[in-house]
């Protein structure tokens, strides 16, 4: 090792005052500046906690019926399957009626007026407009027949993901939400048909 070959260290004098205020020993600036990153993280970990609690009461399982479900996508998942599985036309047992009418009062957004004086009665059928399945309900009173989207109910009660939601525009679109349509059940009168 050569010692003629190591150079002296070159002094930089500080340009800045932020520069100076960081260097000098006893400068309160740096202090100050130490404390608003101390108060910082004292906000950022409130916050995170504040999270973390927000998190663990969406975690808790919603209980419905006979069930208790984790997640919005549980949910959804077992009465999109109950609706895609169970033959239309064929009232829904005990069980799935419970499950449904637990569904309805705890979801649906005018849950008292869709269920009226009592539900006798939950089947599948297909919708005359939107030509898919959909869960039905006949009322005890009446005998009056009322669609309901169990999506809606469902996202009411746990948020669904974005993609799953329904879209705010989508019956307005399609030509559906401009008013109430009961159908008759026994009678035969009036089936399908808005209005009556």
């Amino acid at each position: 090792m050569a010692e003629g070959t190591a150079s002296e260290p070159e002094i930089v004098e500080p340009t800045s005052a932020d520069a100076v205020a960081d260097m000098a020993v006893g400068s309160s600036e740096p202090n100050k500046k130490r404390t608003r990153e101390d108060n910082n993280d004292e906000g950022v970990l409130k916050k995170l906690k504040v999270e973390l609690e927000e998190d663990e009461e969406e975690m808790k399982p919603v209980k419905l019926g006979f069930k208790s479900f984790a997640t919005s996508v549980e949910m959804f998942d077992y009465f999109y399957n109950l609706l895609h599985t169970w033959p239309p036309y064929v009232n829904l047992n005990e069980y799935e009626h419970r499950m449904l009418l637990e569904l309805l009062k705890k979801g649906h957004a005018e849950a008292d007026e869709k269920i009226g004086g009592g539900i006798r009665v939950f089947q599948v059928r297909k919708h005359a407009m939107w030509k898919s399945r959909c869960f039905f309900l006949i009322r005890e009173e009446d005998e009056s027949v009322d669609d309901f989207s169990f999506r809606k109910c469902v996202n009411h009660i746990l948020p669904l993901p974005e993609e799953m939601q329904v879209k705010p525009d989508a019956n307005k679109a399609l030509g559906g939400g401009k008013g109430k349509h009961h159908h008759r059940g026994k009678s035969g009168a009036a089936h399908g048909k808005k209005g009556q």
